[in-house]
């Protein structure tokens, strides 16, 4: 069973997504039954003539209990300037979520989606002691998405000729789009453009160009998310970015940024150790001790 904490529009897309694949049972948790129930009865309408799942919604945490993979989307409040304007309150929330999901399904994977994402894997990690490789923050692969896009963008080309693309570090004002990696059609991206921080600056504040148009982005995480809950489900490995507790891993210790790892049915399996140049080095250290310093103000 697939477990999803929060029922806004990044939950509901995602339970959507798991429902009309016919992947698992989905359980919709939300502190509004009737929200949870609601979006429920929607996307059961989504459900395929051949399937044997089906979707439920409650305010229980107690019935998330032998759930494979839980799922935590929820917000207490929006944000409009910066992912981390919010911080204080939804710390608060995370660590009530973490000893609800540690009380019923200990052995679960626990993907965070929820803002400001570092922080919060950060901190549900240490609230549960689960093992750090079993939870994982989703957001760095979204916004190697988004990264991709702008290069298509700029070049006119398909997103199938980009290959390589990574965003790393936290999932905000200092992520760090690596460009060295990058080849289109084989070639090298270093040799087709001069605008790299233009894009690296498209890149941050996608999700503020978003919100020009629409309250705010659902569909892009929850693809993302579901990738990864397929991989896990059906045994498969999945090569992303994504945000999880580091000991050592690029230097860093005792905080929690996107990094190239590679997920299966166990969580994560590995951190790959990849060459940056020293410029993406560099932004990736100021990335980690922006995330640390906000983790610190949690603490003070």
């Amino acid at each position: 069973m697939i477990s999803i904490v929060g029922s806004g529009r990044v939950g509901a897309s995602i339970a959507f997504l798991c429902v009309s694949n016919a992947i698992d049972d989905v359980l919709l948790v939300n502190r509004d039954r009737k929200k949870a129930i609601g979006e429920a009865l929607d996307i059961a309408s989504a459900i395929p003539a051949d399937s044997n799942f089906s979707i439920h919604g409650t305010d229980d945490y107690s019935q998330i209990s032998g759930s494979d993979i839980v799922v935590v989307a929820a917000s207490v409040e929006g944000y409009t300037k910066d992912r981390t304007e919010t911080m204080d309150h939804q710390v608060k929330m995370i660590k009530e979520i973490a000893q609800k999901i540690k009380q019923h399904c200990p052995s679960s994977i626990v993907l965070i989606i929820s803002n400001p994402l570092d922080v919060l894997t950060y901190f549900f990690q240490k609230e549960t002691h689960l093992p750090r490789f079993k939870v994982i923050g989703i957001a760095s692969n979204l916004d190697t998405s988004r990264f991709r896009y702008y290069i298509s963008e700029t070049l006119s080309v398909p997103q199938s000729s980009i290959s390589n693309a990574l965003v790393l570090g936290e999932h905000g004002d200092s992520m760090v789009p690596i460009f060295s990696r990058v080849k289109v059609g084989g070639n090298p991206l270093f040799s087709m453009i001069d605008n790299r921080d233009t894009i690296t600056k498209d890149v941050r504040n996608y999700w503020k160009k978003l919100r020009n148009y629409k309250s705010r982005s659902q569909f892009g995480i929850a693809k993302n998310t579901f990738d990864v809950i397929d991989s896990i489900l059906h045994k498969k490995e999945i090569r992303i970015p994504a945000s999880v507790v580091l000991e050592g891993e690029y230097g860093e210790n005792d905080v929690a940024m996107g990094v190239p790892v590679v997920i299966d049915q166990n969580g994560v399996t590995e951190i790959e150790k990849i060459k940056l140049d020293d410029t993406e080095f560099s932004s990736l250290k100021k990335s980690s001790e922006k995330i640390r310093k906000d983790i610190k103000s949690i603490h003070s």
